[in-house]
C-alpha cells in the first residue's frame, strides 16, 4: 500500500525550525522568495507516494524553481530537501554546472547549515575517474615509456617520449602520493597541471581492472568512491551525473531509485545530456590506427607467452580489422567525392546533412562499418574477460603481471572500437518517425597526414534521454536556476528536459529593487547586426567614447571576430584597461579585474558567452554591463540548424519558437551580472536596436528584470 503521508506535521515543523534557527544564528531576516521556495519543494517531494519498501509510485516527483538573484535559493533547497531525504531514507545528490558553485556548497553552504540550522550533515564531493591519479598507469608510464602513446585517440595525438622534466614531475607526484602528502586528487595538487601532462596519469572504466588491480586498496578513485557510502549528501556536477546514467545509474553515484537530485544551475542540464550522447570518428585517423592496434596486440601476444586461447582471440581479429580498414578507406573516398560534389570550395570546413538524413549509399557504408566494429568489439571483450581471469589467478599459464599490464591498454582499444561502432550506428539508423532528429555532419580536418573527415552526430534534444535514464528512475528531483524561463514561461525548458507540461513549476522574483538600482539603456544605433561590418564599426565607436570614463565594466560579445575587431580599433589608452577573454583564464581575468578596482584603477572585461553567467562581481566591482548584440544562436551550429529545420517541417516557426526563447534566456543571464546584492547599482547598455525595432523586441524586454528603461 502506498504511503502518501510523508510530509507530516512533525517534518514541516522541523523544516520551519531549521529555517528560524539559521536566520537567528546569522542575524538575518526571512525572505519571502526563500519561504515560497522551501514550501514548493517540500510540497512536491513531501507528497511523493512510495510503497512499504520505499519505491516511488506514480505521481509528481520533479519540480522546477526559477529563483531570481538574491532569493537565497541554495539555503532554501538545502533546508527543504535535507529533512525530506532523511525521512524517505534517500541520498541527496546536489549537482552543479560549475566548480565555483561546488566549492561554495562544500566550503560554505553545507558547513553553515550544519552549524546554524541544527541539521548536522555528512557530505562528500564526488568526481569522475579523470580527476584522480591511476597508480598503475603512472608506474607503467615511468617503467615503460617506449610503450606509451600507442593507443592515443587520434594518430596525430601519439605521445612523444617523455622529456626529463616530465619524468621528474611524474616521479615527484608518485613520491608525494606514497608519502601521504597528496591524495591523488588533481584538484589538490600544489601546482596546476595542464591537460596533456595530466591525461596520461588517469584511467576510465574500460581501462580500470577494479578489485583485480594490485593497487586497488590504495586507489584514490575507489577510496573517494567508498566515502560516498558513508555520507547522506553527495555533491557532483551535471557531467558526472550524465556519465553515471550512461553507465546505467549507480555505477559512480548512488542509484537513482534511492536518490533525490537537486540540479542547481539547471538551465545547463539539457545541453550536458545532449553532449553525453554525441559521437564522433575521424575516418582516416581510425583507418591508420587499426595498424597500430594490430601491432599492439601482437606485442601483447608475444609478452604473454604461448597461450592458445589468447592466440586464438587475437587471431580472430585479423579479418574484422582488415575488413574495417577496407571499409574506412572506402568511406574516406566516398566522403571526398560527396563533399567535392556538394561544395567544391577548398575553404569549406563543415558539411551538414539537412535534417540529419544521410544519402542511402552512405548509410549502407556506415552500416557495414557498424557491423564489423561491433564484431571486433565482441572479440576484444573476450580478450578483456580472459585477462580478467588471468588477473584472478584462474589461468596459471597466463602471467598475472603481464595480464595486469596489458588490461588497461586493451581497454583503450575496446573504447576506441566502441566509439567507431556507436558513430557508425548513429549514421546507419534513421531517426524514429515523429521523434526529434539527430544532427549529423562532417568536419573537414587538416592534419600532418593531409585532409581527414571527422564524422559527428548529436541528438538535438535531451528530452528522451533524460526521461528514460533520469526522470523515470529517480525518487525525486528539483531543477533550479536564476534563469529557467524563456519569455517568462516554463514551456521551453519543460520540453527541453523531457518533462510533462503539468510538472510543478514556481517562478520567484528577485527581491532587488530593479527600478531604483539600475537602468537599461538602448542607445540610438544606425546599424544592426544584420550589417556585421557597420554594426561592429558602430560598437567600436561607441565603446571608444564610453570606456574613457569606465570604472568597472563588463562588455559581452557574441563572436570572437567582433570582439577582436572592436578591441583592435580602440585607442591604446583604453586597450590598456581591457582584460580580454583568451588572454588569461576566466578566473585569472576576474582576479586581475578585482585587483585593479581595489587599486582605484579602471578595468574593463571583454568576454563571450561564458562571461554572461557564473560571474559574481558585487558592489564596485561591476557598475556597467554592455551587451554588443542580442545573443541569438550561431546560425551555422549543426545541432541548432537541424533543430530549426525540424521545427519548420512540423509547421512551426523556428525563429519565434526556438531562437527567440533561447535568446531571451541568454539575455536574462547576461543582464543578471549587474546586480548581485541589494546594495548594487549600475547600467545595462544594449547595442542592438532590434530590441526596439522588431516585433519580438517587446517580448525580450518584458522578460527582463524591471529596470528603468531608456529606449532610443
Amino acid at each position: 500500500m502506498a504511503d502518501v503521508d510523508v510530509l507530516t506535521e512533525a517534518l514541516k515543523n522541523e523544516i520551519q525550525q531549521a529555517y528560524r534557527d539559521f536566520l537567528a544564528a546569522k542575524s538575518l531576516r526571512p525572505r519571502q522568495g526563500q519561504r515560497l521556495m522551501i514550501a514548493h519543494i517540500a510540497r512536491v517531494l513531501g507528497n511523493i507516494e512510495a510503497d512499504a519498501s520505499g519505491v516511488r509510485q506514480q505521481g509528481p516527483h520533479v519540480c522546477l524553481v526559477e529563483a531570481g538573484t538574491g532569493t537565497g535559493k541554495t539555503l532554501a533547497y538545502l533546508l527543504a530537501t535535507l529533512p525530506l531525504a532523511r525521512a524517505a531514507g534517500k541520498k541527496l545528490i546536489l549537482s552543479t554546472a560549475t566548480v565555483a558553485l561546488q566549492e561554495q556548497l562544500v566550503m560554505k553552504d553545507l558547513p553553515e547549515i550544519s552549524r546554524h540550522a541544527q541539521l548536522p550533515v555528512k557530505f562528500s564531493l564526488a568526481k569522475g575517474r579523470g580527476r584522480y591519479l591511476c597508480i598503475n598507469k603512472a608506474e607503467r608510464l615511468l617503467d615503460s615509456q617506449a610503450a606509451m602513446g600507442q593507443m592515443a585517440l587520434y594518430e596525430d595525438e601519439l605521445a612523444a617520449k617523455l622529456d626529463d622534466e616530465s619524468v621528474a614531475l611524474y616521479r615527484d607526484l608518485l613520491n608525494e602520493f606514497a608519502a601521504g602528502r597528496w591524495d591523488g586528487d588533481r584538484d589538490n595538487l600544489r601546482q596546476e597541471l595542464e591537460e596533456p601532462l595530466w591525461q596520461p596519469l588517469t584511467s576510465d572504466h574500460l581501462q580500470c581492472s577494479n578489485r583485480r588491480c594490485a593497487n586497488f586498496s590504495a586507489c584514490p578513485f575507489y577510496r573517494a568512491r567508498e566515502s560516498l557510502d558513508q555520507v547522506e549528501v553527495v555533491i557532483a556536477n551535471h557531467d558526472l551525473v550524465m556519465a553515471d546514467l550512461a553507465l546505467g545509474g549507480g555505477a559512480i553515484l548512488p542509484d537513482p531509485v534511492d536518490s533525490i537530485y537537486v540540479f542547481d544551475e539547471g538551465h545547463h542540464l539539457a545541453a550536458k545530456a545532449i553532449g553525453h550522447f554525441a559521437y564522433s570518428m575521424r575516418v582516416g585517423s581510425s583507418s591508420r590506427w587499426l595498424s597500430t592496434a594490430s601491432r599492439q596486440l601482437e606485442r601483447m601476444r608475444g609478452e604473454c607467452g604461448d597461450h592458445s586461447v589468447l592466440n586464438t582471440y587475437v587471431g580472430q581479429l585479423d579479418v574484422p580489422f582488415a575488413e574495417l580498414h577496407q571499409c574506412l578507406e572506402g568511406l574516406q573516398r566516398s566522403l571526398r567525392t560527396m563533399l567535392h560534389d556538394a561544395d567544391g570550395s577548398p575553404g569549406a570546413e563543415r558539411f551538414r546533412f539537412p535534417g540529419g538524413k544521410l544519402p542511402e549509399a552512405l548509410r549502407i557504408e556506415a552500416g557495414d562499418i557498424a557491423m564489423i566494429a561491433d564484431k571486433a568489439s565482441s572479440k576484444i571483450e573476450m580478450i578483456v574477460d580472459l585477462l580478467k581471469e588471468a588477473m584472478d589467478g584462474g589461468i596459471p599459464e597466463l602471467d598475472k603481471a603481464s595480464a595486469e599490464r596489458w588490461y588497461p591498454q586493451v581497454g583503450v582499444l575496446l573504447s576506441r572500437m566502441q566509439s567507431i561502432c556507436w558513430l557508425a550506428r548513429s549514421y546507419r539508423e534513421p531517426d524514429p518517425e515523429g521523434a526529434s532528429p539527430t544532427a549529423r555532419w562532417i568536419n573537414i580536418v587538416e592534419g600532418s597526414d593531409g585532409i581527414d573527415y571527422e564524422c559527428r552526430s548529436s541528438p538535438v534534444s535531451a528530452a528522451g534521454t533524460l526521461g528514460e535514464h533520469l526522470w523515470e528512475h529517480c525518487y525525486g528531483a528539483v531543477v533550479t536556476s536564476a534563469t529557467l524561463t524563456a519569455l517568462g514561461q516554463f514551456d521551453r525548458v519543460l520540453v527541453d528536459l523531457g518533462l510533462a507540461p503539468d510538472t510543478p513549476c514556481e517562478r520567484l522574483q528577485s527581491p532587488f529593487d530593479h527600478q531604483r538600482s539600475a537602468e537599461l539603456w538602448v542607445p540610438p544605433m544606425q546599424a544592426d547586426p544584420s550589417d556585421p561590418e557597420g554594426h561592429t564599426r558602430e560598437v567600436a565607436e561607441f565603446l571608444g567614447q564610453r570606456l574613457l570614463s569606465a570604472k568597472a565594466t563588463l562588455v559581452l560579445f557574441s563572436s570572437w571576430r567582433q570582439m577582436r575587431t572592436v578591441l583592435e580599433q580602440l585607442d591604446e589608452s583604453i586597450k590598456n584597461t581591457v582584460l580580454s577573454q583568451g588572454q588569461y583564464s576566466k578566473n585569472e581575468i576576474l582576479q586581475q579585474h578585482r585587483a585593479a578596482v581595489d587599486r582605484g584603477e579602471p578595468s574593463v572585461i571583454f568576454g563571450l558567452a561564458s562571461f554572461a553567467e557564473g560571474v559574481d562581481l558585487p558592489g564596485g566591482y561591476l557598475t556597467e554591463v554592455i551587451i554588443a548584440k542580442l545573443p541569438f544562436s550561431v546560425p551555422d551550429d549543426p545541432v541548432d540548424a537541424t533543430m530549426a529545420e525540424w521545427i519548420e517541417q512540423r509547421g512551426g516557426n523556428a525563429f519565434i519558437d526556438w531562437s527567440v526563447p533561447m535568446a531571451s534566456m541568454r539575455l536574462t543571464q547576461a543582464v543578471g551580472r549587474l546586480l548581485r546584492t541589494e546594495q548594487d547599482s549600475g547600467t545595462v547598455i544594449l547595442l542592438d536596436r532590434r530590441v526596439v525595432t522588431r516585433r519580438y523586441g517587446r517580448q525580450l524586454l518584458d522578460a527582463l528584470p524591471p529596470f528603468r528603461r531608456k529606449l532610443n
